[in-house]
């Protein structure tokens, strides 16, 4: 009885101050909407830079031979660092940290033929965990090179989404027979189409992807061009990098601490980075939509103190009658409440409804799909509820806490 009735008292304020408290509530949802799109903007950033990040592959190092800056036992500097095929497995057998590992041959400008169509590409030749390594996912009704393709040397190919466009256009390319280098392979898969914002041999999405053996014995490169290699645990990225260092060093002799000899990159710490980049750009678009919705609570406390104010007299008589000091307080808190409330979730329904709408709005455009789609998240949408209830209760206790403490003799005589 004691909420309906003070739900009703609501009703009545509403009706007398309804100006008022309609202005009170635009504000607030207002300040709800901004802070949720500046939000939803952020977190679609964060999500769509997060998985342009890791295009070129998640938690991995890329291993190049280079070339010797400090002497080493008798040796001079400046030799040549070449690794081989062999070198995978040799790091692979000496190092439990390791989870894949894997060798890559490049090859630039080699003639790719598809009926009338001639192309000069980018061909490499890869290990299968490049699957899950470098994310070379096929597209639905092809499949990456496997085990199986590496051991025969089968003439098998795996083509980049936009090589695939060049050479056939929109139509069906697996199963079908191209010409590399004058030599007839099967298409096996084409790649998913994917965003990359690392690189060190150009997009993925552009290139010819053979098996690493059937490359070795249809080019007969004697060195490989890089490693590519991922721990078990991200946090031993560092371990790996320092037993690669001296089991190579003893391998092809050179000083362990020589960074020249051999050249890393290390791909995960740059992933950690762009994590806190996105993190301070999230934390700063919250700052920027707090004010905003902080401004808006400023308002729902006017809007409680003018309305104790006007209403001295109502809360002397309703006192004066035996109305507990507990009930006043309660009445104003819920109105706050309710105010902040409503106005909350108006803001809310609208920032999701226009975040889906434009989600569900379908644009080509590059920029959009670098920078990804606004998208509300349910940790944001927690986060302004809990932020919208310490504003209603800070608001309205207060002006609540002064009804509440006016003596009914004084409020009586206010005029």
């Amino acid at each position: 009885m004691n909420i309906t009735m003070l739900y009703n008292m609501f009703v009545r304020d509403f009706r007398k101050q309804q100006k008022r408290i309609t202005l009170t509530l635009i504000a607030l949802a207002w300040g709800t909407l901004s802070i949720m799109l500046l939000l939803a903007f952020g977190e679609g950033l964060r999500h769509q830079l997060t998985v342009n990040s890791r295009g070129m592959g998640q938690y991995i190092a890329v291993l190049w031979g280079g070339q010797t800056s400090i002497p080493f036992k008798g040796l001079g500097k400046g030799r040549r660092v070449k690794l081989t095929a062999d070198d995978v497995e040799y790091l692979q057998n000496r190092i439990p940290e390791i989870k894949n590992i894997a060798g890559e041959y490049s090859r630039w400008s080699v003639e790719t033929r598809f009926a009338d169509k001639v192309l000069t590409e980018h061909v490499t030749g890869v290990y299968p965990n490049y699957e899950e390594m470098r994310n070379h996912i096929p597209e639905r009704g092809g499949r990456m090179i496997n085990d199986r393709d590496m051991e025969q040397k089968r003439r098998v190919a795996f083509l980049g989404h936009a090589l695939k466009k060049r050479l056939f256009a929109d139509s069906e390319a697996v199963g079908k027979d191209i010409m590399v280098n004058g030599v007839p392979f099967t298409v096996v898969g084409v790649m998913i189409n994917k965003i990359q914002m690392n690189s060190y041999e150009g997009q993925d999405i552009d290139n010819l992807v053979i098996p690493f053996t059937t490359f070795q014995s249809i080019f007969g490169d004697p060195w490989i061009d890089n490693m590519i290699y991922q721990p078990h645990k991200l946090e031993d990225m560092k371990l790996v990098e320092q037993r690669i260092r001296e089991l190579l060093g003893a391998k092809y002799k050179f000083d362990s601490k020589d960074d020249r000899a051999v050249s890393i990159w290390d791909v995960a710490s740059n992933d950690k980075e762009m994590t806190n980049i996105l993190l301070g750009i999230k934390i700063f678009l919250g700052i920027i939509g707090g004010l905003t919705l902080i401004i808006a609570g400023v308002g729902v406390a006017n809007i409680m103190y003018v309305s104790v104010k006007e209403r001295t007299r109502e809360i002397g008589i309703k006192m004066a009658v035996g109305a507990k000091k507990s009930l006043i307080l309660s009445q104003f808190l819920l109105e706050a409440i309710i105010i902040t409330f409503f106005g909350g979730s108006i803001g809310m329904s609208v920032a999701y409804i226009l975040t889906e709408a434009f989600k569900r709005v379908p644009i080509k455009s590059d920029v959009l799909d670098f920078m990804g789609r606004p998208t509300v998240d349910l940790s944001i949408g927690l986060a302004v509820v809990t932020i919208l209830g310490i504003m209603g209760l800070l608001s309205g206790f207060f002006p609540a806490l002064r009804a509440s403490s006016v003596r009914p003799v004084e409020a009586l005589r206010y005029e």
